[in-house]
């Protein structure tokens, strides 16, 4: 009759000792990340701005901006300065289509 009484005890105790044992653990493996600093501010690579909100507009013009970069990477000095010339006066668009063309030829 005793036993009986005192298992439901007996058990939350062992339940007890393992949730410490994987909280002692846990504590462990953390214990060398806090110390050298990866988890303080900034994180692993010391990067912790955000990204700026870009209205819609922005963004497209971001774009506009990557692909008349990336396609005068490609260009002569030549060609480039040609481009260069037809976004005065055309426009990023009507640059970015005639970078298109001489990156192809």
């Amino acid at each position: 009759m005793r036993n009986r009484r005192f298992k439901p005890v007996v058990t939350e105790i062992a339940r007890l000792r393992s949730s410490l044992r994987g909280v002692e653990r846990s504590l462990r493996r953390l214990a060398p990340l806090l110390s050298s600093g990866t988890l303080l501010i900034g994180g692993a690579n010391g990067n912790s701005r955000k990204a700026p909100r870009l209205s819609p507009r922005t963004r497209a013009s971001l774009v506009l901006q990557g692909r008349y970069m990336g396609y005068m990477r490609q260009l002569k000095p030549t060609e480039k300065a040609r481009i260069r010339k037809i976004r005065e006066t055309k426009g990023v668009r009507a640059a970015i289509s005639s970078a298109r063309q001489a990156s192809r030829s």
